[in-house]
């Protein structure tokens, strides 16, 4: 088959396969499947409504969020609504059920195939490019933005069974649909390693071993490349190397000496720009990695794309630790909709997950 992801195959054939997920071992899969899908979820809706705000002026305005805000969508009422986090990785969710295995070309018309809400730059513009009638080979983006990050979680669920390298070519690939681009397939796959890590109950010990989990992957998939720092001034202003570079010097500094993710953020900024949300991601949870309601709290209060980045936490959060942990306002409030009113579509798609790969 022809290899459109813009990633040198070969790195893919460095990483080994990976094991199936035995429940026998892993007895409480199913409930940690369960929390990586609802912690997307719930992530992005405590974030949404705040989404693209200085963490300073949200505090100004709102204090410390630990909860839903009143949502025009819901009434005015306290409610948690989706944004493009949940949409897309819930549309990603619902080829898998209909296919049983990733199918890029129906994965790219779920993607476009409906409204959006929030829809990123790149997402959007690759939606009207196969709009037109473009494969989806043609239609993607190159694009080092978060948004094909944000909706990775899923690809782990065919998996789950099975194990092998399918895996990282499945990741690679579903990355490219929307975001074909060498940093975003780099991020995803370095992602899902650390996810089927925390799904099979292995909890990084220390905030170092939270890091270094994803960076020791991330090292094989981005050699030689390079990209700058948009921040405009300080120490990182006209940085430039690779992102594993980035969390091997300036994120170990910040988890080192116990930073907070606020003024690290600051440092590197923490917008939707994978230099910027991976390394905030990956501080929340290397600082924050043993208490999820912490690492929820601190993606949506101190870092400006919270609520990619609270979707992005939330599920490493579910796989690391299931449902327990979620407050029960943040499920009970939590509306579930992929779309305006389709209430409660989350919660009936992560059932049909769990019982589809899960058993």
């Amino acid at each position: 088959m022809p290899w459109y992801p813009k990633i040198d195959q070969s790195r893919l054939g460095i990483l080994p396969p990976v094991a199936p997920i035995d429940t026998t071992d892993v007895p409480d899969l199913a409930d940690r499947v369960r929390g990586m899908l609802l912690g997307t979820a719930i992530g992005d809706a405590l974030g949404n409504r705040t989404e693209s705000m200085l963490p300073a002026a949200r505090e100004a305005e709102f204090g410390r969020i630990t909860g839903y805000l009143p949502s025009r969508y819901a009434n005015g009422q306290p409610a948690g609504t989706p944004s493009d986090d949940t949409q897309l990785t819930f549309r990603a969710v619902e080829q898998l059920l209909a296919d049983g295995a990733l199918n890029p070309d129906e994965l790219a018309f779920r993607i476009a195939n409906d409204r959006i809400f929030g829809i990123g730059r790149a997402t959007r513009d690759f939606c009207n490019a196969l709009r037109t009638g473009a494969p989806w080979w043609e239609a993607t983006q190159y694009s080092a933005g978060n948004g094909a990050l944000m909706r990775i979680a899923p690809t782990v669920l065919p998996h789950l069974r099975t194990g092998g390298t399918a895996l990282w070519t499945d990741t690679a690939t579903s990355t490219a649909v929307t975001h074909n681009e060498p940093m975003a397939i780099a991020s995803s796959v370095a992602w899902v390693a650390l996810l089927w890590r925390l799904l099979n109950a292995d909890l990084p010990e220390t905030p170092a071993e939270w890091l270094e989990t994803y960076t020791e992957v991330l090292r094989v998939m981005d050699a030689g490349q390079e990209y700058e720092t948009r921040v405009t001034s300080g120490p990182l202003q006209h940085w430039r190397g690779r992102l594993s570079e980035m969390l091997d010097t300036e994120v170990r500094a910040a988890v080192n000496k116990g930073t907070p993710v606020r003024d690290a953020a600051q440092r590197w900024f923490s917008g939707a720009y994978l230099l910027e949300t991976v390394p905030t991601v990956l501080h929340i949870v290397a600082q924050h990695g043993h208490d999820p309601h912490e690492a929820m709290l601190v993606a949506v209060n101190d870092s400006r794309d919270n609520d990619t980045i609270a979707a992005i936490v939330g599920a490493a959060m579910g796989a690391a630790h299931g449902t327990a942990w979620i407050p029960a306002p943040w499920r009970e409030q939590l509306l579930g909709r992929t779309l305006e009113d389709n209430d409660g579509a989350v919660f009936t798609l992560t059932d049909e997950a769990v019982a589809r790969f899960v058993g």
